[in-house]
């Protein structure tokens, strides 16, 4: 009986649930709704950053040390590679998250923001400003020694954090402000890849580059030869990590480059895809056979994968690969680095040594006053002499409110931290303090500044 009124339901809506599907259809969508809003990120890395800390300073102290610094070793034959649990998330997952860091500025210099030189002066003379100036805070503080290493952590800006925080104001402040700071963060991004590229490599085996230049020519030679499958860029990705780690440069930069090789032209434009589609549909409703499965219907079938075929092909694979990667990337591969990262040992009977220490110091200054001064003075210079303007419906004291936000440096800012600090695990501990300690100054003040200073948005 029940069989037969489903056969009449699908009948009636020409579509089939099974029997749970609408249930978990219900339970689902608000959680769907909720994971979609920009602030989850945020959120979410806020929650894993405090859980880290809980770890880090609980009963489970040992254990959660012990997780992290696990050997893991993979070996095919008599190849092997063995690294830490910490070094396998920051080396090898991270570089997932540059590939998406890529993908983005890649569309971004393509068709966003920073398309149009106009519209992308104020936010590269804006991220520009903000490396710089606390780059110069930090060194002021750190001017030598082991110490010294330290100057690009407070470089950087968290663009999920920042975002997030944002997002929070979306109802007072124009799409014109989180469009501005989207922009900022992605040129900050790739300030700091190449900060991480030049200064923060120790030694460079020239072997090794040689074949990840030759890996990256090879991606080159796929993306010209017009191949806009995933998996041979993926191949020669994993082969160009493989290569720079053994090269002594960061391998996430792998992420980088291969993002840089996708294709981001489709190999159908909009009105051949439509004459496509329509051709297509004809050949369907020519083939299709009314209560009939499609299962049993051969040439149907052929049409059904057809289509599908087709809307890859008017998709370009970058757009079509940032959006696979971006839910990935933001809500397991940020977390587990924060969790790795984020796990800092706090002594409160020490906080007046730790607050005064000259790392903790200069990240902190570097990340809340450094990014103030540099972001807000070089835009305020570039709209007096004309060479930029403001994003439309937005004011200088909100650019001033983004430019405090920009102070969340978080996840680049520890894996700078990771990187810099990597033969010192005291320095390390000062440089994570700093950075979340500023984070959240930053956070709380960009916040409270740009709700004081921004009107209600009226909705047309």
């Amino acid at each position: 009986m029940s069989r037969c009124l489903l056969m009449n339901s699908q009948e009636k809506t020409g579509v089939y649930h099974a029997p749970w599907e609408k249930g978990f259809d219900k339970l689902l969508t608000p959680f769907e709704e909720f994971i979609h809003r920009q602030t989850t990120s945020g959120l979410l890395l806020m929650g894993v950053a405090v859980l880290a800390l809980v770890l880090a300073n609980g009963p489970l102290t040992s254990a959660y040390e012990h997780v992290v610094h696990t050997l893991i070793s993979l070996n095919i034959g008599s190849w092997s590679l063995e690294m830490s649990l910490n070094h396998w998330i920051n080396d090898g997952l991270m570089a997932l998250f540059f590939f998406v860091v890529g993908l983005e500025l890649k569309r971004e210099i393509l068709v966003g923001e920073l398309a149009k030189l106009r519209n992308a002066a104020l936010p590269i003379g804006a991220a520009i400003g903000g490396m710089v100036v606390p780059a110069l805070v930090y060194f002021a503080i750190n001017p030598e020694g082991d110490a010294a290493r330290g100057w690009g952590i407070p470089m950087a800006t968290d663009i999920a954090f920042a975002i997030g925080a944002l997002a929070l104001l979306a109802g007072r402040v124009p799409k014109a402000l989180i469009t501005f700071l989207v922009a900022l963060a992605i040129v900050d991004d790739l300030g700091a890849v190449m900060v991480i590229a030049v200064f923060y490599t120790d030694s460079i085996s020239l072997g090794p580059l040689a074949v990840a230049c030759g890996l990256f020519a090879l991606l080159l030679v796929f993306n010209k030869s017009g191949i806009r499958k995933s998996a041979p860029y993926f191949i020669v990705a994993v082969f160009l990590w493989y290569a720079l780690l053994q090269s002594g440069i960061h391998a996430t930069l792998a992420g980088i480059l291969g993002a840089l090789t996708v294709p981001a032209v489709p190999k159908y434009n909009p009105g051949r895809f439509s004459e496509h589609v329509r051709d297509l549909m004809q050949t369907f409703n020519a083939s299709h056979q009314p209560g009939r499965s499609i299962m049993t219907n051969d040439k149907l079938r052929a049409v059904v994968q057809a289509l599908g075929n087709g809307v890859h092909s008017v998709e370009a694979p970058l757009q079509r690969l940032e959006h696979i990667w971006h839910m990935p990337v933001a809500y397991l591969v940020i977390p587990v680095f924060a969790l790795a990262n984020a796990g800092i040992t706090l002594d409160f009977s020490t906080l007046g040594e730790t607050f005064a220490h000259p790392v903790m110091l200069g990240v902190s200054l570097g990340l809340v006053l450094g990014k103030f001064i540099g972001i807000t003075g070089v835009c305020w210079l570039m709209l007096k002499l004309g060479v930029a303007v403001l994003p439309k419906g937005t004011r200088f004291t909100q650019i001033a409110g983004v430019s405090l936000l920009a102070g969340i440096g978080f996840t680049m800012s520890i894996f700078v931290a990771q990187l810099g600090f990597s033969e010192s695990t005291d320095l390390l501990l000062m440089a994570k303090t700093g950075v979340l300690v500023a984070s959240l100054l930053a956070g709380v003040a960009g916040f409270i500044w740009l709700y004081l200073v921004s009107d209600p948005v009226e909705v047309p």
